[in-house]
């Protein structure tokens, strides 16, 4: 009996020590724009967006669930779903990555840059990504922000003929993430 309560405060431990390089949010907000000029803005977030952060390693990784975006517009919205990204064939969007050079001790009130490489997945399909992630910390935690552009036929994305011109093919995302112990 006393080898099994040493062997279960060693491993309250371990999984306390390392719960411990891990920074989290799962109310993270990306933000999506394929606006045309001259023609109705197409734009939706996604506020339920989780990440997690190694702190000791720098990688990363996100999950967007399709179905949490949304639009001014209901028909936009269920266009979107049942059309363009087919949320009940897949229903998420994920990023693996690691932040390069990430360091806790440099990061300070300031933004400061760091380039953040990985692959996004959704739609079925996969892409390598590489930007800039800005990195501050903020009251209530650590601040990761940032932006990039991917065209939807990278992930098989087909915008019919009818909409074409008012729909752009390259996508603006940007991504803001409040992590917190």
């Amino acid at each position: 009996m006393k080898k099994l309560g040493i062997f279960y405060s060693f491993l309250f431990f371990f999984c306390n020590a390392f719960s411990q390089n891990k920074i989290a949010t799962n109310e993270g907000i990306i933000l999506f724009e394929a606006s045309i000029p001259a023609f109705e803005e197409v734009k939706a977030n996604n506020n339920t967006v989780s990440c997690v952060v190694n702190t000791t390693t720098g990688e990363i990784s996100s999950l967007a669930f399709i179905s949490e975006f949304h639009f001014k517009m209901a028909m936009m919205e269920d266009h979107f779903n049942a059309n363009y990204l087919e949320s009940h064939k897949f229903p998420k969007a994920t990023f693996k990555g690691n932040i390069h050079g990430f360091n806790l001790a440099i990061i300070g009130n300031v933004p400061k840059d760091f380039i953040l490489t990985g692959t996004l997945s959704m739609h079925g399909k996969s892409k390598i990504i590489s930007t800039i992630a800005m990195i501050q910390k903020k009251e209530k935690g650590l601040e990761i922000a940032t932006n990039f552009k991917v065209n939807t036929s990278d992930f098989g994305i087909k915008i019919p003929k009818i909409v074409q011109y008012k729909i752009a093919e390259t996508v603006t995302i940007k991504a803001t993430y409040i992590l917190l112990k």
